[in-house]
């Protein structure tokens, strides 16, 4: 991995050298000052003067001093010439220290001893780092730091194969596991800066090399591309771009500490997330702005960047921009929440997750697809589990002509309340429907409470059919169609038949197409029909069974509670009874509340004031037998 971002370095910084200066001089007027520099290192800094630019002048003084550097016995000299302070080396110019080069509360004179002083020390530097000791003792120094560095290094790689090692042999949840990758990712980047450390410092510490890095740093410090009224380098570039990465990391702890401690408020998951989403978008553009103004740079002059950018949201990003507001709405509108059982176009499944552009939908066969949100907008949905999840399902029978329909009735209901999921209350319902071309057509229909079953209580209850209809004799038939054949030629080699066999027309007739026997059935009129057990459900049903069952250990809850001032003992709360009921009764919220109404109207429970009537509220009854 090292090794791989060292040359990945080396390439870019080799690209980078080869087009910064090429850029540099095209726009020379980002720099005020020019270095004047010594085997990679900045002795001072001259400004531009009369006619000379600055890069000019360091540039002549800088190849005067490369042209000295191994001559330590040179002599550095102020004179004036022409009335200007200049600095000389053994009678060569060297560089004129004029108004623009002096700092800010001293005079000319003075800041040409500082310049003879600094020129001076350089020049000894230079001629130390060139001997054979030196070059002894800095090559002791840096394998002594190698070899700390490796063993450093192998202590971190020790502990990242050891934390490695633990997260394979035992699962962890998955925000601990985030925690770890964050972890390692850490140890790699310290391991990763301890060796450009390492490098960056060993190189520094010979001229020649120190040269090289001076050369690829100025790259990146080299003033080249502009914004507004100043130029950016490079590494203000990168450390721009390091200051919003690290300002996203920022805001997105910002936004999920927001979404979980502020707004807790918000019932509902999806309003959080939006909310979330719209708290991090706005931080972050804020945050932008406030870097871009810090760094200097005129936010006036990304007005054509920003221009750029709207007109590719119109264009091209629109689609992008559609499903990100479609997501938005989605989250305050609520057409579809998490863990709703839903149909979009051909796709049927259960709603995984709600995101800012698209939402996943994980279908009955265990895959996950992802849908734009802008079709949940744009098209019909069919949410089977929108507000109330109570479904009715339509279950399709045909039975042969001249079936008992009161017997097929019968089978139906049976096949229906014998299976243990579905709902007793809506009770199951069985239509006439119509009369097919060979078959009599029923529909059944019965109350489910997970419509994400439907398609598994169909096949159950087609089962449950079959065998019901098959115990009671009842044909289901298959389609039937009768051929009519008629052929001149067929009906002459018929006579001829006739002719040789003395058979008559007649005898055929009276042989072959006897009269049917007809036979002339009472009509079954609609009000002959007994429907008791549409009503059945509730009007027979076992009600000591159900007050037994209500007041046994696993029944309501029935306690003494209190309400403003008084407390009412043996008493049960409405809504926890209609819960029950629904639980135990395979009933509807509507069918729980009617059997709660029917206890009351058959005198076995009532409202501890007798005001109101049995509902789904935080309302107190009473069993008649606890007064």
């Amino acid at each position: 991995m090292v090794k791989r971002l060292v040359v990945f370095a080396i390439l870019i910084s080799s690209l980078l050298g080869i087009v910064a200066p090429v850029l540099a001089q095209t726009q020379t007027s980002g720099r005020d000052t020019a270095p004047v520099v010594l085997d990679g290192l900045e002795i001072f800094e001259v400004s531009a003067s009369g006619g000379f630019a600055a890069e000019e002048r360091a540039d002549r003084t800088n190849e005067i001093l490369q042209n000295a550097r191994e001559d330590a016995s040179r002599t550095v000299e102020i004179a004036t010439l022409n009335g200007s302070t200049t600095l000389r080396l053994d009678d060569v110019h060297l560089v004129t220290v004029t108004e623009s080069d002096i700092m800010p509360g001293i005079s000319i004179a003075e800041q040409a001893q500082i310049w003879k002083q600094a020129i001076e020390t350089a020049l000894e530097r230079a001629k130390l780092e060139r001997t054979s000791e030196y070059v002894r003792r800095s090559l002791q120094t840096v394998f002594r730091v190698l070899a700390v560095l490796i063993v450093v290094q192998l202590i971190l790689w020790v502990l990242q194969r050891e934390l490695l090692r633990r997260q394979r042999r035992t699962p962890v949840p998955p925000a601990q596991r985030k925690r770890q990758q964050v972890f390692q990712l850490l140890l790699n980047g310290v391991r990763s800066l301890l060796w450009l450390g390492f490098a960056y410092w060993s190189i520094g510490l010979f001229p020649i090399s120190r040269s090289v890095r001076y050369h690829v740093v100025s790259t990146f410090t080299e003033p080249i591309v502009p914004f507004g009224d100043r130029y950016c380098s490079i590494l203000d570039l990168l450390l721009l771009l390091g200051a919003i990465v690290v300002l996203w990391v920022v805001v997105g702890w910002f936004a999920n500490w927001f979404k979980s401690q502020i707004l807790q408020i918000a019932d509902d998951r999806n309003v959080r997330d939006a909310l979330g989403v719209l708290v991090r978008a706005g931080v972050t553009f804020i945050g932008i702005l406030a870097i871009l103004q810090s760094w200097g740079i005129d936010i006036a002059s990304l007005a054509v960047v920003a221009s750029a950018v709207g007109v590719g949201v119109g264009f091209g990003l629109q689609n992008i921009a559609n499903n990100f507001i479609s997501g938005i709405i989605i989250a305050f509108n609520r057409p579809i929440q998490v863990g709703d059982f839903v149909r979009v176009g051909d796709l049927v499944g259960t709603v995984e997750r709600i995101g800012s552009r698209s939402t996943e939908i994980v279908t009955l066969d265990r895959v996950s697809i992802i849908v734009p949100n802008s079709r949940f907008l744009e098209q019909e949905i069919i949410n089977w589990t929108h507000g109330n999840p109570i479904t009715r399902l339509q279950v399709p029978v045909g039975v042969a002509y001249g079936s008992d329909v009161r017997l097929v009735r019968k089978a139906l209901l049976e096949a229906a309340r014998s299976h243990p999921e579905l709902l007793r209350y809506p009770a199951p319902q069985v239509w006439f429907q119509a009369f097919g071309d060979s078959s009599l057509n029923f529909d059944l229909f019965v109350w489910i409470r997970e419509p994400q079953k439907q398609f598994k209580y169909r096949n159950e209850l087609n089962y449950r059919i079959y065998g019901s209809l098959e115990k009671y004799d009842i044909e289901i038939p298959f389609p039937q169609r009768d051929l009519h054949l008629k052929s001149p030629k067929l009906d002459r080699a018929v006579s001829a038949w006739m002719r040789q066999t003395g058979v008559s027309e007649f005898e055929v007739e009276e042989t072959t197409m006897p009269m049917p026997q007809m036979s002339i059935e009472p009509v079954t009129a609609a009000s002959d029909f007994d429907f008791e057990d549409d009503r059945c459900d509730l009007e027979c049903l076992d009600l000591d069974e159900l007050v037994k069952q209500m007041r046994g250990s696993e029944g309501v809850a029935i306690a003494t509670r209190r309400f403003g001032l008084r407390t009412y003992p043996k008493t049960f709360v409405g809504t926890e009874a209609v819960a029950w009921l629904m639980q135990t009764q395979k009933s509807s919220m509507k069918g729980a509340i009617q059997l709660g109404q029917l206890l009351i109207d058959r005198g076995i429970i009532h409202h501890v004031h007798d005001e109101h009537d049995f509902k789904n509220e935080r309302l107190f009854y009473r069993f008649y037998q606890d007064e």
